[in-house]
Formats: structure tokens, sequence, C-alpha cells
């Protein structure tokens, strides 16, 4: 089924109704030798935006929010005071009233949702919504009413509609519990990825980036300190070199790197491809080998996860 590719960003941003989010990429740049976060820098540069995204209103509303906040703003909005006429005691759009997507802080028969309050392109802000009388549980298929970026979805509790294609059908994706300082996964096999100032909670599929071992329409792009299945939003771009804004919109196989780990790269990030660290002939075989690009290890020595130790990236080293 066609997706709008105009980003992704999901996790990053692209441009067009209905499509879906991209994880936003190198900016500034993992670092492969960085044992902070296991190949990336500690800047919350995890973002995801879905620039296909025009607006992000209430299918129910004219965009007011519809739940609350455990917290009083300067108007003396409270939890309990959010809950109804948003527009004139929040804000426009509902922006001060919030929840709390890891406490789940909402009324019964609530969830805490991520949306974008601005009709803007990435989930920035979280917002009590009404859970569906049979929600689905994190596999299910699902509707999100509005676009993937509204809030408003058939999921149950603690779960959201994920890579929502442009008719509005998703897959429902569990949160992470726990909290940001120890988020956990139950599925074994999902790494937690907290995105957008921490407005995206989400267990994520885990992966190996020089295996193709993510469902088909996805491929395995780093995180902070992992590799995940993210939807793939390359679409005709993507190639060895090409500009990025957002990981994702590289082609599997390659991420988005800073413009100093790339020969020629004549933007703030360009893709760039995974290697094998255990073929002698890896950096040889790197595209930019000419212009400097060795293959570089991902994590640093001594701070590699099991299993990970021959994965590396083309890149010129620091």
């Amino acid at each position: 089924m066609a997706r709008w590719l105009g980003w992704v960003v999901l996790l990053g941003s692209v441009g067009c109704v209905g499509g879906k989010p991209e994880l936003e990429g190198g900016q500034e740049g993992p670092d492969p030798s960085s044992s902070t976060t296991g190949g990336e820098e500690s800047e919350d540069d995890d973002s995801v935006t879905d620039p296909s995204m025009t607006s992000a209103t209430d299918p129910e509303s004219d965009g007011s929010s519809s739940g609350g906040t455990d917290t009083t703003d300067t108007d003396g909005c409270s939890f309990i005071g959010c809950g109804t006429d948003t527009e004139d005691t929040c804000g426009a759009g509902g922006a001060a009233c919030e929840c709390d997507v890891w406490a789940q802080d909402c009324p019964e028969g609530e969830k805490c949702a991520p949306w974008a309050n601005d009709g803007g392109s990435s989930w920035n802000a979280t917002r009590c919504v009404s859970v569906d009388s049979s929600p689905g549980v994190p596999g299910d298929p699902c509707v999100a009413e509005g676009g993937g970026l509204s809030g408003f979805d058939d999921c149950g509790e603690g779960s959201m509609c994920w890579d929502v294609d442009e008719t509005g059908m998703g897959t429902c994706i569990s949160f992470c519990s726990g909290n940001e300082a120890a988020p956990v996964c139950e599925d074994p096999d999902a790494s937690c990825v907290i995105a957008n100032d921490g407005v995206l909670i989400l267990c994520l599929p885990s992966c190996d980036p020089l295996l193709s071992d993510c469902a088909e329409g996805s491929a395995c792009y780093p995180t902070e300190n992992s590799f995940v299945c993210v939807f793939d939003a390359s679409g005709e771009a993507g190639a060895y070199a090409d500009p990025c804004e957002f990981t994702n919109v590289c082609d599997p196989g390659l991420w988005c790197a800073p413009a100093q780990a790339v020969p020629g790269c004549a933007t703030g990030s360009c893709c760039t491809p995974f290697c094998d660290r255990s073929d002698p002939d890896a950096s040889a075989a790197c595209p930019g080998a000419a212009g400097g690009q060795e293959c570089v290890p991902w994590y640093e020595e001594g701070q590699v996860p099991p299993g990970f130790e021959d994965v590396g990236s083309c890149m010129i080293p620091a």
C-alpha cells in the first residue's frame, strides 16, 4: 500500500497529508566512537515528524484539546479544568493541556496520546483522548482518525497507531513502560525509543544494521543507543551522499551522517552506509574511500553490545 513519503520523518518530517513521519537524523550526527550513546551523541536529535502531514486537527472538533494536565498554568488551568473549554482556559489548541505518556494520568476512559498541537509535521505535545470501546492491542491493525498526528485512534491505553498510511490505517504499537531513566519494553526483541522531547516513547523492533532483518517496508536505523526497525521513507532519494535531514530518508543499509563524514557532502548531513568490520576489504569498499572514508567502528572499544562487534560505518575518521 502506498505511503506519503513527503517526509517521514517519524520519526523526522516530510510533507503530504496523511503521510508517515521520519526519524530525525544526522544534522549533529552520531559519533560512532561515542560510548555514551552507543554510536550517537547524546543531544536531543531523535525527532519524529510527519512532513507529509499538513494538519493535525481533532476529527471531532475545531482542533481544541479534549484532555488535561496534572499541573496548573498561569491561567489557573488545572487537570480537571482542562477537560472542558480548553480554547478559553488553556490557550488555543489546548497547547497547555498536556498529560504524561509515562504515567497515563488521564481520566478513566481516556488515554494520554502524542499529537501535533500546532498543525505541523511533528508530534510535539500530548493530550487526553477517549479510548475506543473495543481497543486494539500492539500488533493489531488500527485506524488513526484525522491522520497519524491527531492523537485519535482505536488503540488501547499505553499504545498508539503507528506507520499510518494515507487512508489512516496503521498498526498499534506499545509505549515504553517504567520511566525515562529506566525505560522497559515487555517484548525482549524491542528497544525503547524516546523521541520528540519525550512526547514519543515507543517500543520498536530491534535489528542488526548488517542484516536485512526488518519487515518489508522498514529498515534498520540507529537511535540514541540501539538500532530499530522504522518505516523506510527514502522514496527516490536516500542513496550514498544524498542530502538528508532524517535518518529514515536514507536507503536501507545507510544512515544520515554529519557532513564531515561524507566526502563531497555539501549540506548539513548526507547518507552513508554501514559496513562489516569483519571484512578485511571493508574500508576499501566504502563508496567514499577515495575521499578518505574508512570502515569506522560504530561502538567504542569496551562498549560494544554482544553481537554488534562487527558493526561499522563508512566515515572519514575524526
